[in-house]
Formats: C-alpha cells, structure tokens, sequence
C-alpha cells in the first residue's frame, strides 16, 4: 500500500508536464490566419473607425500578418490583436446600440461565439465584445444597401488591376475580403452544406499555397460553390481551361440516375458521330464518369443537386484536344468509340420557339414564360380567355410579367413572399420586410385551371414568378426540383477584377417557409425519363394535360 503514493508522486510530474507541453503548443500557422481573418474582418464592418473607412485596411492586414507570423503562443498571438486594436483609437459607448429595434429580426446567420475562443485573452475577447456592444451606426464606408431592393452593394475598396497571382498577401486579402462578406451580409449561410469557419479553415491551405495560377483560380471556384448558391457564377479564362476549350455536340442530363444524351447543341454535328438522345454515358477516355462527377463536384455552382447538374456535359465531355474516347450504353449494348469535338462556336444551334402562346389540342392555352412580355399579357389573355386551362411553362427565364399576370389571374390581392435584409447596423443579422402582394381588383378574372411548369432552369426571378403566379386560384405546379437560388443578386468581386455573386437577399414564403436550396416545390413531381428522352416527348406537359384532363372532365 505504501508504494501508491509513490507511484503518483512520480507519475504527477510526468503528466504536469504534458500538459504544459499541451498547453504551450504554438498556434500552427492555419490557425494563426483564420483569427486574422475573422478579426479584421470584425473589425471592418464593426469598429466605429474602420467601417467609416478611417484606416487603409488593406495596408493594416498587410502589418498585422507580418507580426501574427512571428507569434509562438496564443499569448503572443492575442497580445499582437489586443495592441492592433488599441491602435485604432477609442470606441465610444453607443447609445442607439442599446435601442430596441421595432423590426422583426432574423439570427439564423448571427455568430460571433468565435470572440470567446479559448486561444484568445481574456482582455482580446472583452475588447472584441466591447466593439460589438458600441458598433458603427448609420452606415457603412465598404458596403451599402441597395435602395428599394434591401441587398448589399460593395463599395470603397481597392480594385489591384495589376494584380500579380503569386503575391500571397494578395491571395490571402482576396479570401478574408470574399469569406466575411459572406460571414456577414449572405442570407443563406446558415444553410451551407459545410459550417462557414470550417470552410474557411479548409479553403486556407489552397490560397496560401497554390502550386499554379490555375489552382489558384481553382480555389476561387472551389470557395464560390462552398456556398451552396445556384447564383455563385464564377468563370475566368483559367477555369475554363481547365475543362477546356473544345465540346462535344450534346447536352448530358442526369435522368433516372444515368448521365443520358438529352439534347443536342448541333444536330448534324451530333449525327456525325452517331450520337442518340438517351444515350447513357459510361466512361470518357476510359474514366467512369461517376470518378469524373466526384472529382470535379467541388467546383460545380448550385443551391440543390439538380442545379449542380445542369451543365454535366462540361464536366464529364469538354477537353482539350479535338477528339475523345466514350463509352455509352445504348438498348442495352455497350458501345465505344472516338467521337468529335468543337469550339462552342462551330455550333449551329437549333432555332429557339418563336411563338409566345398558343391555343394546342383539347382547348389548352399554353405560354412560354421565357417570350411573353408585359405588353403581351392583355392581348395573351384575350386570345385564351375561352380555353379550358392555361399551362405556363417556367422551364425558362420570364421577362418580368409577373405582376401583370396575377392582376389578370386573380380577383384581389395575395401576399406571395417576404425577404430578409442585411442589417448594417449589426452585421449578421437580417430584418424581415412585410410580405409582398400579387393580383388586384379584377371582376372577371381567368376562371379555368391554371398549370405551371418548373424545373431545374426555373432559377431566381423565375422562382419569384411561380411563388407569384401559385396565388391564383386553382393552380397546379407540374414538374422537378428548382434551382433553388431567389432574390436579388450581390457580386464580389476578388482582387484582379474576377467577380462571382451571391444571393442578396432572404427569399420566403409568407408563412415563413425557405425557398433556397429548397426550391419550388412542385405539386406534382415528374421527371423525364430514358425512354421519353429517347422519343423525343416532353413527359413533363404530357403530364399538365393528363391533370387538366382529369380537373376538367365534363366540362
């Protein structure tokens, strides 16, 4: 019994020790960098003398980085942050920071939990508390509200047109600038597949470190789609070569879990080489392509996987050279061969539809939303009021007739959506606006079934459209999945003048239900299929007319 107490009197030193040794592990150069950037960017669009624009907050990031790279402890990291801060003068008590807002709020975006990190100082976290407590009020010198819409509009910052890729202070004032303005004015961060700090910590290492150019823009790509939005575009020269500059002559769908041939770019060019609709892509150049779609997911923009796969066939068949091995399966048969390529230009692309409406078999109105203009609608209406439904197909960009159409759709006023808007005030949170209304007073409105039709092209103002038109009575909407990507658009632009966008604005119901990512959501889900494709039939009207067949019999 005695030799316990000295077999813990010898252990005890052993595990003080390592946790010493734990303790004053230095801060790894990843970690050091992610406080950097979400402290200046705090500090940007929070402390009362820096987002009125007082300071070159590009020159103090280019200081501050040069003493965060020489700290070896959280100590010293915090004291260098503690001493920045210090540095930018004093942060008066703010009266209308203790205001009560009237407006509704939305937090789900809200988190600056990251002030009480354990690596920072006691005295680093109260300063940064304090700055949050006494924030700017009554605008901001980087960003601005666009009036009469509620999104934000970057402004006031440096545009470096000389731009030079291996400086890595620029990289790295190119991810903190892009990361917080997303951190603090995006609507939809909180829905984001990966946590916004994690994506941060992730996308590091590939700006810090990128082994071309390429990569480089690869990168920029990459943490664009990391915020999981139909409208994040991002194309620059170099990620177009990535894929390459040369195309095969069809479009490639995901239907019915199979990459098929759906359409063609160029009819003659796609006989050629004896390409078929509803061929079903295998392999290119002997990769499978469930290998190519995982490699390049990373870098393809979209709210929801349908949106994600609009464009497969840049993924799986774009190249850079003139001709490629596939493989594709065809009734049944296994069939491999080089096939052609093109510059997008060679194309002869099929005359789009010309008509705007039209009366088809049975007495059904049909209108392309993408064609009609608000001056149509009056003269539209006259021509289908008689019909027995009017199918709307938003499979499409519309032209604004929105507001039009419900006044001639419905007999009153309908609420249809409601936003939520950046708050400048306190970066992070939103505010609801009051929903708005379609439709007015019409005594005599359409009174036969109404059908939309939607799909993954229906994307952002076509959404709003469908949210519009779906306030008119007996209205069915036909068809798949939404790009799910509402609202007015915010871009921002990266150093070198390569511009990607986001979301602005909160897109909802007026229940309150999400739209993005989520999408419209049809009332009767139908897809195309293999076999559809392969006829050439659009399964998805075929199926708005069986519906208004069934709504209507005996009329």
């Amino acid at each position: 019994m005695k030799k316990l107490p000295l077999l813990l009197l010898f252990l005890f030193p052993v595990l003080l020790s390592c946790e010493t040794s734990v303790a004053q592990a230095p801060p790894s150069e990843n970690e050091k960098l992610v406080a950097t950037a979400k402290i200046w960017g705090f500090l940007k669009y929070y402390h009362p003398h820096v987002a009125k624009g007082k300071f070159d907050w590009e020159e103090q990031l280019f200081i501050v980085m040069e003493k965060v790279e020489k700290t070896k402890s959280d100590e010293e990291l915090s004291a260098v942050f503690s001493n920045w801060i210090d540095s930018l003068g004093e942060v008066e008590k703010c009266l209308s920071c203790l205001e009560v807002t009237t407006a509704e709020g939305f937090d789900k975006n809200f988190d600056l939990t990251w002030i009480d990190s354990s690596s920072f100082s006691n005295e680093l976290s109260s300063k940064l508390r304090h700055i949050e407590k006494n924030r700017v009020q009554d605008g901001q010198h980087y960003v601005k509200i666009v009036e009469g819409v509620g999104n934000i509009q970057v402004q006031n910052e440096k545009d470096y047109p000389n731009f030079d890729w291996t400086n890595r202070d620029l990289r790295l004032l190119a991810l903190f600038r892009y990361w917080n303005l997303v951190e603090y004015f995006f609507p939809y961060k909180y829905q984001t597949d990966m946590d916004w700090d994690k994506a941060l910590e992730q996308m590091l290492p590939k700006f810090l470190s990128p082994g071309s150019e390429r990569d480089y823009h690869m990168a920029m790509l990459e943490l664009a789609t990391r915020t999981n939005d139909s409208h994040a575009w991002f194309i620059t020269q170099e990620t177009n070569q990535y894929y390459g500059y040369y195309w095969a002559p069809v479009v490639i769908k995901m239907i019915e879990g199979q990459t098929v041939v759906s359409s063609f770019f160029d009819d003659s060019l796609a006989a050629k080489d004896d390409w078929q609709k509803g061929d079903i892509l295998v392999a290119v150049n002997g990769v499978p392509v469930e290998d190519l779609i995982a490699k390049n997911e990373k870098y393809m923009t979209g709210s929801n996987q349908p949106a994600k796969y609009r464009d497969l066939h840049i993924s799986l068949l774009n190249g850079s050279s003139p001709a490629v091995e596939i493989e594709i399966l065809r009734d049944g048969n296994t069939i491999k061969k080089e096939v052609a390529r093109y510059y997008r230009r060679d194309f002869k692309m099929e005359a789009p539809p010309t008509k705007k409406w039209e009366i088809l078999e049975k007495n059904i109105g049909y209108v392309n939303m993408g064609l009609l203009e608000p001056g149509d609608v009056k003269r539209m209406m006259k021509d289908l009021r008689d019909t027995r439904a009017i199918i709307f197909d938003i499979r499409n960009y519309p032209k604004g007739t929105l507001y039009a159409l419900s006044n001639e759709l419905n007999d009153g006023s309908h609420p249809f959506v409601k936003f939520t808007a950046p708050d400048l005030d306190y970066p992070g949170k939103f505010t609801w606006t009051k929903p708005l209304t379609a439709g007015g007073r019409n005594k005599n409105p359409y009174t036969g079934k109404i059908i939309l039709l939607v799909n993954e092209t229906t994307q952002s103002h076509a959404e709003f459209t469908a949210m519009a038109l779906q306030t008119a009575p007996n209205v069915t909407t036909i068809g798949s999945q939404t790009a799910g990507a509402d609202g007015n658009i915010s871009d921002i632009s990266f150093l070198g003048g390569f511009t990607t966008y986001i979301s602005g604005i909160g897109v909802f119901y007026p229940d309150g239900r999400e739209t993005q990512r989520i999408g419209i959501v049809p009332d009767i889900e139908i897809k195309p299929g293999i076999r559809g494709i392969n006829d050439g039939r659009d399964e998805v009207l075929e199926k708005a007319i069986e519906v208004i067949d069934q709504a209507t019999a005996g009329q």
